[in-house]
């Protein structure tokens, strides 16, 4: 298996928007970043003509063998998740999952995933207009209808057309670390970390706010992480009352304030873990916000998936 090996999926109908996402974040070269990117490949489910949305036509160079090669395969959504896929394509989507490859679905590419029988038992998200429909085929499965992504660890999937950029800089924030995935979405131009957990949608629209009380109040929390945060500062500090603090919260990120503080804290701790590698973890806990080593592993292991240390040997400055 090629560890740098990132396959994409393309099928008739093909999903143009998704796979363009795709294309865009593994197959450009990007020799400023100076690291052993990507190498990327493209192959076909099925004979050709490949048409596409849009009145193309693609000409995909493989065949479905490059996917016993790949180390990530990315299913650019699914023409129609009514229609079963192709059995050839399902056994090599169970036959890498079986060698240890890293698979990523877009929107309704979920369904060629769930069909194959590789997300059983999983937490898995697609677009909301296909939630309810796939949890009802595959009763098997925990859907979260309201996610950007969900990451599983060897499974990723995400919801609909633009969450699947959110869901591939991940990618790349776990393979190269937060400064490269950073610079990665400059060159997008698109925010550079949306948590997977962040809602697809507002449900309603925010109450009118001339003076962008809430976005202020984000800005200077990730100005000022180490301050002694609470729900009750944080309302008087944007000039609202706790209750409304709370709500808008929710309908703009997904999150209570307080989990929203925590995800920003660790984002802080994992820029100061890769760029100031002899900082001892005890300052970095304080200079995120955490105040003690032992909140801060909690609280890394839990978002980030791994230790502090971990990471920093990863991704710290210097690092192979």
């Amino acid at each position: 298996m090629d560890r740098h090996l990132v396959v994409a999926l393309v099928y008739d109908r093909l999903c143009t928007f998704e796979f363009g996402c795709v294309t865009e974040l593994f197959a450009l070269e990007r020799p400023e970043l100076d690291v052993e990117w990507y190498r990327f490949a493209v192959c076909a489910s099925e004979p050709g003509p490949i048409r596409a949305a849009g009145g193309i036509t693609v000409a995909a160079p493989y065949t479905l063998r490059m996917l016993e090669r790949a180390a990530t395969i990315v299913v650019p959504g699914w023409r129609d998740p009514d229609e079963t896929p192709p059995e050839p394509l399902l056994r090599k989507i169970r036959a890498a999952y079986r060698r240890g490859a890293r698979l990523c679905s877009i929107c309704s590419g979920v369904f060629v995933l769930a069909a194959a029988g590789v997300l059983d038992g999983k937490t898995v998200t697609t677009h909301w207009r296909y939630a309810d429909k796939l949890q009802k085929r595959y009763p098997q499965l925990n859907v979260k209808p309201d996610a950007l992504y969900v990451d599983e660890g060897q499974v990723i999937t995400s919801a609909g057309s633009a969450a699947g950029i959110d869901m591939l800089l991940h990618l790349v924030r776990r393979d190269y670390g937060s400064a490269i995935a950073n610079r990665v979405a400059q060159r997008l131009v698109v925010p550079p970390h949306r948590e997977g957990g962040q809602a697809q949608f507002l449900p309603r629209p925010l109450p009118a706010d001339d003076s962008g009380r809430l976005a202020k109040l984000m800005d200077w929390v990730r100005v000022n992480p180490a301050l002694p945060h609470t729900l009750r500062s944080l309302a008087e500090h944007a000039a609202m009352s706790p209750r409304t603090l709370q709500r808008q919260f929710h309908d703009a990120t997904g999150m209570a304030p307080y989990e929203w503080l925590l995800r920003e804290r660790v984002a802080i701790a994992r820029e100061l873990l890769e760029a100031q590698t002899r900082l001892p973890m005890a300052r970095i806990a304080e200079r995120a916000g955490f105040g003690s080593e032992e909140s801060l592993r909690r609280h890394f292991r839990r978002i980030a998936l791994t230790s502090p240390g971990a990471y920093r040997r990863k991704f710290g400055d210097g690092a192979a």
